[in-house]
């Protein structure tokens, strides 16, 4: 025999109670011998609760309740539930009168959910020729008096339900669930989720085959699909795991049913009653593989702390702690004591947590006159998350992943097997802390979260490399690239799920005017991990928001140079926030594009080795300017219109021509090094005559020839066989404060590295004391959208890798 046991949801009106009408059809046909066992239909439970409460406040019970009537008869109208009803009406009057009841009056009326719901499914199987038979477990399953959580007892239990089916196996018997009776026939009920337990002493009682559980999920998934929507489903567990996994909130399982069917090694498949194909989770004495299974959730949950400097060490403190819980009927699901604080923090129901508190304060009355203990209070809004085959000796992973995320556990706690961790957390933070465990531990891809702030030639370049990459790299890297939010300086576009590729007129039809709190607020509500802001304009402005969005659990990328040169004070300050959030800051655009560059000099320099010099050509658009005027005898100006013309240069030429940029550049790289220069302490040569560094554009752009007497007469007065680079150079004694920052035109020998330079490249060179004479050489495109853009995306996926 099999035991089918379906849940509220299930048999609610509608395409469940048609479900599992054809379910059952189904089984019979087949020849299978089936016991059902049902819960109360849809919410029934908790709307017989309400309707309870309103009659006690002698409130206008009568309204939900004629609503709670019409839908349990549902579409069955000619299906006779008078009985029940009335029984529930006297009930409330009599509720309404006292304003009033006992938990024996509550047992009475929760118990009709179960009765209702087994009548109507035996009356609709009934007529459709299927041999059904009501079966009122209150006859079966006898219990002790503990209305509201009754205990059954076995032998009698056991003896009851052999012998009923005995009498009655040649029908099939639809058994209500959560539901018993004491020795006086009073109506008892099991406890919340207690239709499993009655299903699994059934199926125990009987030597069933198999325990089948319709709900309304594929079966038990790695976490909360609702909360984690990457979470997968489990195909098989052992019963331990089961077990652990109800103890820990999963509410697909009773804590209790698992015991019924591992004494007689019954297996439990979990199935859905909305999708015949799917084969469930099943249940076995076996696991199919070690390690972690899933995350479970306790909610209405709080915290109890006890603190005070006499429990350090003093025996006897746990023991009056759990009398007290004891004596008090509170279930402690977790304790955790720490020598450090000097303090004790327990789990409860949230609902027994003012009632601890009260008992333990009496208990300990004079221990706070004598200072042992000076605090004993409630924290609200909690909730445990629960690693099932969590190894402390991988812990750490999870555990690192939450705190980059800013989510600091209040308290963790973890079984004697070391098999299973929990951790406290804010309510407020349980959504994105199941996502961001989730993602570190199971085989789903790590999912990263980005913001990107211009959308300009880089921004719009890199936003479409994403896009396009994104597929390929979830496949090869398991990380999933997920931009929410692109923004320029007037309008924001937020997509939790991730932006189209028409983002351009998204942004345009959909974007609206913001602030930075907008953008991190909206990656709170949404519950959004690995967040990254990229900084893709060229704005001073923008730099104020990076210490706001570090602060709101942001590591940055930036191709904008001005936040590293700014004051060395602005420098040191945003790292100190950096550092203080956990947050990266990666920027290696801001030299070189997309050449290793900042990368390889934080390692040497990380490393030890002693850098004595940096000389090189730092900017694409002047090594464009001078490799091609040193190779052709062709006027400055020519070449330089040619540069214009070609979008190497910025709209105005003088933001490059006047060296600024470079200069900003070269300080980056001398702060890398823990140089306190300031930009006011470089020594730049400005390539612009000075009557024309004033005035507007298009003016500039009518006299560039004269350039043409100036530059000429530079090149004509090199030696032989040399060329001009314009370079930045540092050097000095690096091991000071300040180093020597030189911004220059030079000339240069043609057969040198430097002097060989082609197109735009950018070349640098790194001396160092331990390799003397020969720099290490670094040279590629060093300008360009896609080449700075794809850097910006190497920062990315650096991030992205890291923990």
């Amino acid at each position: 025999m099999k035991v089918l046991k379906f849940g509220g949801k299930s048999l609610s009106n509608g395409e469940g109670i048609n479900k599992v009408i054809s379910i059952i059809e189904n089984k019979v046909k087949q020849g299978e011998e089936i016991a059902v066992v049902v819960s109360a239909r849809g919410n029934a439970t908790d709307e017989l609760e309400e309707i309870l409460g309103i009659a006690a406040k002698n409130g206008d019970y009568k309204t939900p309740f004629e609503s709670f009537k019409k839908e349990q008869n549902g579409e069955y109208a000619d299906i006779d539930l008078s009985v029940e009803f009335e029984v529930l009406d006297k009930l409330f009057e009599g509720v309404s009168l006292i304003g009033d009841y006992s938990n024996k009056i509550k047992d009475q009326i929760l118990s009709q959910g179960e009765l209702l719901s087994a009548k109507l499914l035996t009356s609709i199987l009934t007529q459709k020729g299927i041999n059904a038979r009501l079966t009122d477990s209150r006859a079966l399953i006898k219990t002790d008096s503990k209305f509201g959580d009754a205990q059954p007892l076995e032998q009698v239990s056991k003896k009851n339900v052999v012998h009923y089916f005995k009498e009655n196996s040649d029908t099939v018997n639809i058994i209500t669930g959560f539901i018993g009776s004491n020795s006086n026939n009073d109506t008892t009920t099991l406890g919340r989720n207690g239709s499993n337990y009655t299903a699994s002493l059934i199926a125990n009682y009987l030597d069933a085959e198999e325990l089948q559980n319709y709900t309304h999920v594929d079966g038990i998934y790695t976490a909360n699909p609702e909360l984690v929507p990457d979470a997968k489903k489990i195909d098989r567990l052992s019963f331990n795991e089961a077990n652990e996994i109800a103890n820990f909130g999963a509410t697909i399982l009773h804590a209790k049913t698992i015991i019924p069917l591992l004494e007689k090694n019954i297996p439990l498949r979990i199935l859905n009653t909305f999708n015949h194909e799917n084969q469930g989770t099943l249940i076995t004495s076996k696991s199919n593989k070690e390690g972690i299974k899933t995350l479970s959730v306790l909610e209405n949950v709080s915290l109890v702390n006890l603190e005070g400097r006499g429990l350090l060490g003093k025996t006897g403190v746990d023991a009056r702690i759990f009398r007290v819980m004891g004596d008090n009927d509170i279930s402690v699901s977790i304790i955790s004591q720490g020598s450090s604080e000097r303090g004790i923090g327990l789990v409860v129901n949230a609902d027994q947590a003012t009632k601890a508190m009260i008992e333990l304060e009496k208990e300990f009355e004079n221990d706070f006159y004598s200072k042992d203990v000076n605090k004993i209070s409630i924290t609200d809004d909690v909730s445990v998350i629960s690693i099932i085959g969590q190894d402390l000796s991988t812990f750490h992973k999870p555990y690192t992943a939450l705190i980059k995320n800013k989510i600091v556990p209040i308290l963790f706690n973890n079984t004697v097997t070391g098999k299973n961790v929990s951790l406290v957390v804010k309510k407020s933070q349980l959504h994105k802390a199941l996502n961001v465990i989730h993602g570190e531990i199971f085989g789903v891809s790590k999912k990263i979260n980005i913001a990107i702030f211009g959308h300009g030639l880089v921004g719009g370049t890199l936003i479409n490399q994403i896009l396009e990459s994104a597929p390929a790299i979830e496949k090869r890297k398991d990380i999933k690239l997920n931009v929410f939010a692109i923004a320029n300086s007037k309008n924001l576009l937020l997509n939790k799920n991730g932006v189209s590729p028409n983002w351009k007129n998204e942004i345009q039809t959909n974007g609206f005017s913001y602030t930075i709190d907008d953008v991190i607020a909206f990656a709170n509500e949404n519950h959004l991990e690995n967040l990254i802001a990229i900084d893709n304009t060229a704005s001073a402005a923008f730099v104020e928001n990076y210490v706001p969005l570090a602060e709101g659990s942001f590591d940055l990328i930036s191709s904008n140079k001005v936040a590293n040169t700014l004051s060395y004070k602005f420098y040191k300050d945003l790292r100190k926030v950096l550092a203080e959030n956990q947050k990266n800051y990666l920027y290696e655009t801001n030299v070189g594009a997309g050449l290793p560059l900042i990368d390889t000099i934080k390692l040497l320099h990380l490393s030890g080795e002693n850098i004595t010099k940096i000389k090189g050509v730092f900017s694409g658009t002047l090594s464009y300017l001078f490799n091609n005027f040193s190779a052709k005898e062709v006027p400055f100006s020519e070449i330089l219109k040619e540069a214009i013309d070609n979008g190497y240069t910025e709209p105005d030429p003088r933001e490059d021509l006047c060296g600024n940029d470079v200069g900003r550049k070269l300080l980056i790289l001398a702060r890398e090094l823990d140089l306190q220069n300031e930009f006011e302490e470089i020594n730049i040569q400005n390539l612009i005559p000075e009557h024309l560094r004033e005035g507007n554009v298009a003016d500039f752009l009518n006299k560039l020839k004269e350039f043409d007497p100036i530059y000429n007469k530079i090149k004509a007065e090199q030696q032989p066989n040399h060329v001009l680079r314009y370079i930045g150079e540092l050097s000095g004694d690096l091991q000071n404060d300040k180093g020597n920052l030189e911004v220059k035109l030079v000339s240069v020998p043609s057969d040198t590295a430097l002097g060989g330079l082609k197109g735009s490249d950018s070349f640098f060179e790194i001396y160092t004391e331990s390799y003397g004479d020969r720099p290490i050489v670094i040279q590629g495109a060093g300008a360009g959208s896609a080449v700075t853009a794809r850097g910006v995306f190497g920062d990315i996926l650096r991030l992205s890798e890291k923990g």
